[in-house]
């Protein structure tokens, strides 16, 4: 019989690493645990929220891999949160369960193409109208064209989302999309591609609400065939994640991986 192969957590960081070259100010670190612990189980998530950190130790896996920060901000700064009780159980509760917790954001956007955005893009099935990709999104082509509220429907019923918000006319038909995903919604991204790459129709994660979503409106008013879509942070953002564990899964299969969805944090009242 062969024996099975322990891996510690600095292997699995050296796999998702593996030919990526990272920024100096990169965001991407073991935030808790330890490079040379041994890995009984790993849990990806796009969040590691209370909820996930609890279902990783019911699991018995003491590695996570998250895309945001456990922290409430993007560095994953603490200093501002010594006092703060929410902050304090959290940490305790990773920390006495010797939970190892790397931050995978800037890797996995730098794979090829983008891991975060190939996996929204495969989770709609739209990879056969993939047209092409700019540095922030991929072009999708519709040959026969579909409404903006097809579009939305399309996207509450395969991401399993309970609602997304649309600006502009719902009505029109839309042949050319593009697709950010994350915080990639700000007016200087998304604006020129209407221009740029011919689209009447912008999904985005998320992004200020007095930018695009006003220009929509004008153009709207204007009587011009241009959309928005804004589908959340973190429904654009999690299935790549979960395309992410499928990999591993494929790559260690003597770990079991485990992808762990939350419930989206907003609801409609």
């Amino acid at each position: 019989m062969t024996e099975q192969k322990n891996f510690t957590v600095q292997e699995i960081i050296l796999h998702l690493t593996e030919g990526i070259t990272l920024p100096e100010n990169t965001v991407d670190q073991l935030i808790t645990g330890s490079l040379d612990q041994f890995v009984t189980g790993i849990v990806v998530t796009f969040m590691p929220t209370q909820h996930v950190i609890e279902q990783a130790i019911q699991g018995g896996a003491n590695l996570i891999i998250a895309h945001e920060s456990p922290f409430y901000n993007h560095h994953s700064a603490t200093d501002w949160l010594e006092n703060d009780s929410v902050y304090a159980d959290k940490r305790n509760l990773i920390n006495q369960a010797g939970i190892a917790l790397f931050r995978c954001h800037d890797v996995i956007h730098r794979f090829e193409p983008d891991g975060i955005t190939d996996g929204l893009i495969q989770q709609l099935g739209w990879t056969t109208y993939l047209s092409g990709r700019t540095a922030e999104s991929d072009i999708v082509a519709f040959p026969e064209g579909m409404t903006v509220q097809e579009v939305a429907r399309q996207l509450k019923e395969r991401l399993s989302i309970d609602y997304v918000r649309i600006a502009g006319n719902s009505e029109i038909v839309c042949r050319h999309v593009a697709v950010l995903v994350g915080f990639r919604g700000n007016g200087h991204v998304t604006i020129p591609l209407f221009r740029n790459e011919q689209v009447d129709l912008i999904i985005a994660g998320e992004g200020f609400e007095w930018e695009t979503p006003e220009y929509i409106r004008d153009a709207a008013q204007q009587g011009k065939s241009k959309a928005l879509i804004m589908v959340g942070h973190a429904e654009s953002e999690a299935p790549g994640m979960k395309l992410l564990a499928d990999r591993l899964n494929e790559c260690f299969p003597e770990i079991k991986v485990t992808f762990v969805k939350e419930q989206p944090v907003f609801k409609v009242f």
